[in-house]
C-alpha cells in the first residue's frame, strides 16, 4: 500500500545563491575544443605523423650516411640496393635515398614559400575588397575573375620561360594565381562578418579600421584561412612535381621529387624503383595533407561539430 504524501515528507534544499549559476563542467575555448575535436580523428592525426615523419627525414636523412645528393659511384650505377646506399643508386651512381630526402625538403620548401605568398597576398586582398565594399569591392574583383578564369597552368609555365628556374622562381610562379581562392575566401568571410552585432557595436564605439580588422574581424577569419592552406599545401607540391617532370623545374643537379621522378622515369621499364620511391613520397605527402586538411575542417567548421 503506497504511502501517503504529506508536506512534511519534502523539505526544501539547501543551496547557495552562488552555487546556482556554477558551471561544473570544464570550460574549454575555441582552440581548445578544436583540438580535442581533432585529436579524436585518426584520419587527420595520421597524416599529421606522416608529413611530420617526412620532414623530418627530409632535414636529418641526407645527413644519416656519408653521401651527398651530387656524389658519384660509378661502381654502382644502377644498383637496386648495395650496402649503405639504402635506396640503391640512379644511373650516375648517386644515392637516392641522400636525393630523395634531399628532393622531399626542396619539394615541401617550395609549397610552404608559395603558401606563404598565397597566405600574404590573398589574406590582404580579400580583407581589403570585404571589408570596405562598394565600388572597391567591385573593381577588386573584377581582377580577380580575370586572374580566375585564365589557367594556372599556362601562367606558371609562361612565367618560369621567362624566369631562370629556381626555388624562388617556381613558388612565386605557383604563387602567381594561387592566391585568388584564399581572397575569395576571405572577402566572403569579410561580407559575413560585417554584418554580426559586435563588429557593429564596436562600430559604434568608434574603433577605427586597424582595430576592426586585427582585433575583431581577422581572427575569426583564421579557421577557414588554415583550412585553406592545408589544401593549398599539396596543390602546391603537386604542380613542382609536374614542373620537374616536364623539365621546367630546378636545373641540374638540383634536385626534387619531381625531378627525381622526371630521372627515374628515364629508366622505368629497367630500373622501375628510380621512380617509385619519390612517387611514394610524393602520394603520401599529397595524401597526408588532404588528410590533414579534412581533419582541420571537421575541428574548426562549427557547422560540422556533432
Amino acid at each position: 500500500m503506497a504511502k501517503n504524501l504529506t508536506p512534511e515528507l519534502f523539505e526544501p534544499a539547501d543551496i547557495q545563491s552562488a552555487e546556482q549559476e556554477k558551471v561544473y563542467r570544464k570550460r574549454l575555448s575555441f582552440w581548445q575544443d578544436a583540438w580535442r575535436r581533432f585529436r579524436s580523428n585518426w584520419g587527420a592525426m595520421t597524416g599529421l605523423a606522416i608529413i611530420l615523419v617526412i620532414g623530418i627525414l627530409a632535414i636529418v636523412g641526407p645527413h644519416l650516411n656519408d653521401h651527398t645528393i651530387n656524389q658519384q659511384q660509378y661502381d654502382y650505377l644502377n644498383a637496386s640496393s648495395f650496402g649503405d646506399y639504402w635506396f640503391g643508386t640512379d644511373s650516375l651512381g648517386r644515392d637516392l635515398w641522400t636525393r630523395t630526402w634531399y628532393g622531399a625538403g626542396i619539394s615541401l620548401l617550395i609549397a610552404f614559400i608559395a603558401a606563404g605568398i598565397d597566405l600574404t597576398v590573398g589574406l590582404t586582398y580579400g580583407s581589403i575588397s570585404g571589408y570596405f565594399g562598394g565600388r572597391v569591392d567591385t573593381w577588386m574583383q573584377r581582377v580577380v575573375e580575370v586572374l580566375y578564369g585564365i589557367p594556372n597552368l599556362i601562367v606558371i609555365i609562361l612565367l618560369l620561360l621567362v624566369l631562370e628556374p629556381g626555388i624562388f622562381a617556381i613558388a612565386l610562379a605557383i604563387a602567381l594565381t594561387g592566391w585568388v581562392p584564399m581572397s575569395r575566401i576571405v572577402r566572403a568571410q569579410m561580407l559575413k562578418l560585417k554584418s554580426q552585432e559586435y563588429v557593429l557595436a564596436a562600430r559604434t564605439l568608434g574603433a577605427g579600421t586597424r582595430r576592426m580588422l586585427f582585433k575583431h574581424m581577422l581572427p575569426n577569419v583564421f579557421g577557414p584561412v588554415i583550412i585553406t592552406i592545408m589544401f593549398t599545401i599539396p596543390t602546391a607540391i603537386f604542380f613542382e612535381a609536374f614542373l620537374g617532370f616536364i623539365g621546367l623545374g630546378l636545373n641540374p643537379p638540383e634536385a626534387s621529387l619531381g625531378v627525381l621522378i622526371n630521372d627515374g622515369f628515364k629508366m622505368l621499364q629497367l630500373y622501375p624503383y628510380q621512380t617509385f620511391i619519390p612517387a611514394a613520397v610524393l602520394s603520401l605527402l599529397m595524401f597526408s595533407f588532404n588528410l590533414l586538411g579534412d581533419g582541420l575542417r571537421d575541428a574548426l567548421d562549427p557547422k560540422l561539430r556533432q
